[in-house]
């Protein structure tokens, strides 16, 4: 995949979470893909930090959208190669000190099949 087009699916990522067009977002994801966040680990420690298929996914974000409901990523830095995008972006929330986060989005055959979230 060129690095166009896997820009392009992260751009599309950002768009779709920050108007919280969960079904959208959910769209870009393989049926079976694997995501990692510490904020997983810290809300729900049973999950060890990873939740696996859209159903998860689904959950997770829509009690994020709920719980925060101005959360908001702000793009930093795009870098994308092979079947991989780097993504480095500002997580803001009101009355929440923003947030420098690091998130690999690993895609195959146009879905994202693995993300992986960084942060302080």
């Amino acid at each position: 995949m060129t690095p166009e087009k896997l820009q392009s699916i992260a751009f599309k990522w950002f768009e779709t979470f920050n108007n919280k067009e969960l079904e959208k977002l959910l769209s870009l994801y393989d049926e079976d893909a694997v995501h990692f966040s510490p904020k997983l680990k810290m809300y729900k420690p049973d999950t060890n930090g990873f939740v696996t298929g859209k159903d998860a996914l689904r959950e997770w974000w829509q009690d994020a959208f709920e719980r925060l409901p101005s959360l908001n990523y702000k793009v930093k830095s795009l870098t994308a190669n092979g079947d991989r995008v780097f993504m480095e972006y500002t997580r803001t929330v009101n009355g929440e000190e923003d947030m420098l986060v690091a998130e690999v989005l690993d895609i195959k055959e146009e879905k994202i099949i693995a993300s992986r979230v960084y942060h302080g």
